[in-house]
């Protein structure tokens, strides 16, 4: 059985303009609107229309200053946020929407009007801290997310899986303290931010609810596999979430420019299908993504075909197909599984 999925694009996306050659560019996200809109493809999802996040729901995860800060930033070119960030005239008004666009897809999901969703936004928010922007994140769309799944949807439990490149710190921080949200991420390291160690694994009573898979580069689709398999399937089905959202970044694409890992589009298809699985035991397949980093632009719209088919249910991929690609993780990366799965014993009685 096809599944509906809700897909929120809109044009207004590509009008967030960081600089000519900055990596984070509209063009990734005008080519992936190209496939969507190809005949083949634009028939297989439910379109779901974006709206502008308020004041009030940033502040779910972002201070008062901070948030006036970014408001500061409409109507004038290239204020630098930071090093790598920079806002143009109307990146206020699209970080606002792309808060907006996932919060409307959780709902599509929460409400049934879709089985699930994929948010194709930008700017990306992932390292966006409650004060403070950085990697080319503004506003966390993610953590946003999921505060609006608690706050508005009545969610006690969620998982975000964060499978880019560099490790969410903004979303880990936020979340740190909190067991009502576990933060699950792989990530090449050490890489830039440099965080998302093994010894990072949350605080006070949420200890044992950040789980970091700090990989060594090279990493390819089998290790990804086994990562998600070993350590999260199992911690997860013991968390029983009421809904997975997913930080989808595609950098870790073999070609990508920022990375040095060797993830296909086969690779995230099956990733996706791993939560996928989970979502189906646990809170009736709930799974909600919105798009992170990926630089290759050919790659991501390969990568995000891949996982939007997955999605809709049309490449289902067995437990035999996933076996085989797991056979295949390289050895450099084998210790730092057991390494995890080791520090993360005394918290999921699991292993």
């Amino acid at each position: 059985m096809s599944r509906r999925t809700g897909i929120v694009k809109n044009n207004s996306y590509l009008q967030h303009f960081s600089g000519f050659s900055h990596p984070e560019s509209p063009e990734r996200l005008a080519a992936v609107y190209e496939m969507l809109d190809n005949s083949n493809m634009s028939w297989k999802y439910v379109g779901i229309e974006p709206r502008a996040a308020s004041h009030d729901e940033i502040a779910y995860v972002h201070t008062p200053s901070y948030i006036n800060h970014i408001a500061e930033t409409a109507g004038k070119n290239c204020v630098f946020l930071d090093s790598d960030t920079v806002a143009g005239p109307d990146t206020y008004e699209i970080a606002k929407l792309a808060a907006g666009g996932l919060m409307n897809a959780i709902s599509g999901v929460m409400t049934g009007e879709v089985d699930n969703a994929f948010a194709l936004v930008r700017p990306p928010g992932h390292h966006a801290g409650a004060g403070n922007s950085e990697g080319f994140c503004v506003f966390n769309n993610v953590a946003i997310g999921a505060m609006h799944a608690m706050n508005k949807h009545g969610l006690k439990k969620i998982l975000i899986v964060d499978w880019d490149l560099h490790h969410g710190n903004g979303t880990q921080n936020i979340f740190y303290p909190d067991r009502r949200v576990l933060y699950f991420s792989t990530h090449q390291y050490p890489h830039y931010p440099g965080t998302g160690g093994l010894q990072e694994i949350g605080e006070g009573n949420a200890l044992g609810y950040t789980v970091n898979v700090p990989l060594r580069p090279g990493a390819v689709n089998g290790t990804f596999i086994s990562a998600f398999r070993r350590i999260l399937e199992p911690i997860a089905q013991a968390f029983e979430p009421e809904l997975i959202l997913i930080s989808a970044g595609f950098d870790t694409y073999y070609q990508d420019p920022l990375g040095g890992m060797r993830v296909t589009p086969e690779g995230f298809a099956a990733m996706a299908r791993v939560l996928l699985n989970i979502a189906d035991k646990c809170c009736a397949g709930r799974v909600v993504a919105v798009l992170e980093g990926g630089y290759h632009i050919i790659g991501l719209v390969r990568s995000v075909k891949a996982t939007l088919e997955e999605m809709f249910d049309e490449t289902h991929w067995t437990d035999t197909k996933l076996d085989a690609m797991e056979q295949e993780a390289d050895d450099e990366n084998k210790p730092v599984i057991k390494s995890v799965i080791a520090g993360m014993r005394p918290y999921w009685n699991v292993f």
